[in-house]
């Protein structure tokens, strides 16, 4: 029996994997990093604490086959893209406010650019006619 839905393609069981895997990474990096040396950098601790959230919203809508899991997973992933935007932009300018580096700093340098390409990736492939039909099933 084969599983229906948006994990049925090869591409969205990579995204919900990938979604985990950042949501985990950056959910235990930033939960350490608030815990044991918040003073230190609170602006980017914080900030990869909502990169977590957002991850981890992503995965489990990305996962889920319904109309609404799927506006909830465009939300994210579109708020998800803004993030890495602007906080790249910004740790780049005012990097002085930034003195450790976020998930999202340098446009996620840090991690391979994978969270600018991330939320790319993932809104094509929910915008395709496909992908929005397995969700609205």
């Amino acid at each position: 029996m084969t599983a229906k839905g948006p994990r049925s393609d090869g591409l969205g069981r990579l995204l919900v994997t990938i979604y985990g895997l950042f949501a985990l990474a950056a959910g235990a990096r930033s939960a350490v990093q608030i815990a044991t040396k918040f003073d230190d950098a609170p602006l980017a601790y914080l900030l990869s604490a909502l990169a977590a959230v957002i991850y981890l919203v992503a995965a489990i809508c990305l996962s889920r086959p319904s109309a609404l899991s799927w506006r909830a997973a465009v939300a994210a992933l579109a708020v998800e893209l803004a993030g890495v935007l602007v906080v790249g932009t910004a740790s780049i300018v005012f990097s002085d406010q930034f003195p450790d580096a976020t998930v999202w700093s340098d446009f996620g340098v840090g991690y391979g650019f994978i969270p600018l390409v991330l939320p790319i990736v993932g809104l094509v492939w929910l915008l395709r006619s496909s992908t929005r039909m397995e969700f609205s099933t």
